[in-house]
This record gives C-alpha cells, sequence and structure tokens, in this order.
C-alpha cells in the first residue's frame, strides 16, 4: 500500500470521510495557552500537500482581557498556490452562537455570509484570512510566501475575523523572516502595535506564539 492510499484509508477509518490522494497523512495539533492570559485551548486536525492545506479545528477559551467565554470550531481550505478558498467558522457563547461563511472566488472576490445574505468585497486583493486568538491561521502566510525556507519581508492585506463576534475587516499585518534552520525558523509578525517573533517547524506551522500560545 503506497502512502496516499495509506492517508485515505487512515481518514475514512477515523471519521469516514476520504482524503484526496494529493494529501499527506492526517496529523493533530494542540496549541495551549501562556500561562499569564486566560486558559485557551486550540486542537487542529490538518491535511498537508505543499502549498495546499485542508484543517478543521476547535478553540476554548476562558474570560479575560474584557473578553467574555467562548468556544468555536472551524473548517478550512487552502489551494495548491497557498491562497484561502474557504473558511467556516462557528463560535458560541453563553448569550448566543454565530457563524460566518467566508469563500473567495478565483477571480479574487471574497463572498461573506453571516446568516443575512452575502456580502461581496475584494479586500484589497487579501488572499490570506486570520482569525483573532487562532494560532494556526499566521501559518497560512508564511507557507503561502516561503518565509521559513528563505529570508523575505511581506507587507499584505489580511481578512481579519474577530472572536467571539465574528466581525470581519480588513487588515495589513507584516511578516518578516528572522531566521531560517533546518528544524526551526523564526518570524517577525507585526500588525499595528503589535509586534511577534513567532517560532515555526519546518513546514512553516506555529510551534511558539509568544504572548498567546506554545504547541504541545
Amino acid at each position: 500500500m503506497n502512502a496516499s492510499e495509506t492517508a485515505q484509508r487512515f481518514a475514512s477509518e477515523e471519521d469516514g470521510r476520504p482524503v484526496p490522494p494529493q494529501y499527506r497523512r492526517p496529523t493533530m495539533l494542540t496549541w495551549q495557552g501562556v500561562p499569564e492570559q486566560p486558559p485557551r485551548l486550540e486542537s487542529v486536525r490538518l491535511l498537508l500537500s505543499d502549498a495546499r492545506l485542508r484543517a478543521s479545528g476547535r478553540m476554548v477559551a476562558a474570560a479575560g482581557d474584557g473578553t467574555e467565554p467562548f468556544s468555536a470550531s472551524f473548517e478550512l481550505s487552502v489551494t495548491e498556490v497557498g491562497t484561502v478558498s474557504r473558511l467556516l467558522l462557528r463560535s458560541t457563547t453563553a448569550e448566543e452562537e454565530r457563524q460566518i461563511s467566508l469563500s473567495r472566488t478565483e477571480d479574487g472576490v471574497w463572498l461573506a455570509d453571516l446568516g443575512q445574505g452575502t456580502e461581496r468585497t475584494d479586500f484589497d486583493g487579501a488572499v490570506d484570512v486570520d482569525v483573532q486568538r487562532a494560532a494556526l491561521f499566521n501559518t497560512l502566510p508564511i507557507r503561502r510566501l516561503g518565509l521559513h525556507r528563505e529570508p523575505g519581508e511581506h507587507e499584505i492585506p489580511m481578512v481579519f475575523v474577530s472572536l467571539p463576534d465574528l466581525s470581519v475587516r480588513l487588515v495589513r499585518q507584516t511578516y518578516r523572516t528572522v531566521s531560517v534552520g533546518a528544524e526551526q525558523s523564526v518570524v517577525n509578525f507585526t500588525s499595528g502595535d503589535f509586534s511577534a517573533d513567532l517560532v515555526v517547524d519546518a513546514e512553516g506551522l506555529v510551534l511558539d506564539y509568544p504572548g498567546l500560545a506554545t504547541r504541545r
């Protein structure tokens, strides 16, 4: 049995959904919040193939910093060139459940649906999505731009989704390679007045997000 057949059988046994042969064996990643912040946990089932990515994940966060406790779940698809094609995100608080669907067409138009009709916008050419407090999503531009493999610096438009209210806005973020290594690299992430040096593995997946979470 070859690797693609193994991956497909593994996924089918786990949840009944076959995995396309271009993907590798599924893996589970877990990020735990840092001690100085309110307790949080992020767990993601991930499928990778070069720039392509598929993920389904869950987040749980306690109250803190003016934010009510919430849980959230998402399903994410990234194309063979590293651009987001679809994100389905749900959040739950004591008072309300919310859901948003974001998808990007081949001609660069974003379709956003919060359950009250679909809005169309180009978000200034953005091809990535960042979800507040979710470590996985910083991986997307790092992998797409190859910043974990070769030094570079890019300021990019970003579709930013806040949790738990699921409000969406356009922001500008900068990603800059600090160091490149065989097993770990460091990429600086800046958004407004916030800046952090993200430690990523050989796949560009976040290992350590200072002030937010560490992968376990």
